[in-house]
């Protein structure tokens, strides 16, 4: 699906030599990043669905969502506000572009980190019109002054403002039309609960099956007008680690393969030679996802080794590992978190070859 408002250039692998301190660096873009890039953003564009009919996944979300838009359609209300949690790219914003279609309003989107002060936000909330869907990406980071005047617009649809102090403070109350606010966060527990409470509707988006990642590929392919057979898109699908954007970005990168070395057909061997050239191995690992396994196993025998060491020698930020990295080995049972730190399993080490918790001499990554 397509990225989100104030995306990020992709998380940046650094490669050295596992276990020593005067190794070089070399950044290059992991092409599994969740962070929305300029160009997911323009694809995103094309390859964004239409209508509910058109959205693959999230079945049990997209069939609340039409109940309660059409429920709200009979009452002639605007839908309550919506509350949309989960891991980057799984189509939080694609759901907020389908839901301002459904109800005949225009989507005016909009970032929490963007808005600094109250004067930013009351800006955008007097300038919706009646029916208008407010969408605001990355809401747990929005500050706290901006979201007390939040809360006034969203429960009474009017903005509070105090006017002198002391004794002769008084409080002024600018009318709204009526809005819905669609939130979208990936950090659901960053949230105040005075906010969270005002969201009406609240749902949860769990990463994809590859069955309906490659319904998506397959999709994408036909509007890009992309040559792919069922086993290419099956490929592409299983290495897509869960997530829609992904998947696309990995069509678009086994696509330039295809056209330059395959006859621009995309087969399940064409897509797992460019998918082995971009560094993506059959799990759907890139090469920053190995050296965190292989730091544990090689490093330190297999762990519990805390988050901090490893982040250090891999010369990466904590915040990176924690929030980039590690989900996805977390989901995949190739890493366990301990009261005394990070350790591989089983699985991690069949997956990379190595004998279970033994030591070995580091190599280059």
């Amino acid at each position: 699906m397509s990225g989100e408002p104030g995306a990020e250039r992709p998380k940046t692998v650094r490669k050295k030599i596992v276990g020593s301190d005067a190794a070089p660096e070399v950044e290059e873009e992991r092409v599994v990043a969740v962070d929305a890039t300029l160009e997911d953003e323009v694809y995103g564009a094309t390859l964004r669905p239409r209508s509910f009919e058109d959205y693959v996944g999230q079945e049990q979300v997209v069939d609340n969502l039409r109940i309660a838009i059409d429920a709200a359609a009979r009452r002639s209300e605007p839908l309550e506000h919506v509350l949309f949690s989960g891991p980057p790219g799984l189509g939080k914003t694609t759901l907020a572009n389908l839901i301002a279609r459904a109800t005949g309003g225009t989507l005016r989107p909009t970032s929490g980190p963007t808005l600094e002060k109250p004067k930013d936000l009351v800006g955008i909330l007097t300038a919706l019109e009646s029916g208008d869907v407010l969408f605001i990406d990355e809401i747990h980071r929005l500050g706290t002054v901006v979201e007390e005047y939040l809360y006034p617009a969203m429960e009474d649809f009017q903005i509070d403002f105090v006017v002198d102090r002391g004794a002769y403070a008084k409080t002024l109350k600018l009318p709204l039309k009526r809005f819905t606010l669609v939130g979208a966060t990936t950090r659901a527990g960053m949230l105040s609960a005075p906010l969270r409470d005002r969201f009406g509707i609240v749902h949860h988006l769990a990463y994809y099956e590859p069955a309906e990642l490659q319904r998506i590929v397959e999709r994408s392919a036909r509007v890009l007008e992309i040559a792919i057979e069922p086993g290419g898109a099956q490929t592409i699908a299983e290495r897509s680690r869960g997530t829609p954007r992904i998947a696309n970005r990995l069509l678009r990168r086994v696509r330039d393969f295809a056209e330059v070395r395959a006859g621009g057909v995309i087969t399940a061997e064409v897509a797992d030679e460019a998918l082995r050239r971009e560094g993506v191995d059959s799990l759907g690992l890139d090469r920053l996802d190995r050296a965190f396994l292989e730091t544990i196993a090689r490093q330190y025998g297999g762990g519990p080794v805390g988050i901090n060491a490893i982040a250090a020698t891999l010369t990466e930020d904590v915040e990176t590992l924690e929030d980039v990295v590690e989900p996805f080995l977390l989901k995949m049972g190739l890493v366990q978190r301990t009261a005394s730190g990070r350790k591989t399993t089983a699985a991690a080490h069949a997956h990379l070859r190595l004998a279970g918790g033994t030591s070995v001499q580091p190599r280059l990554l």
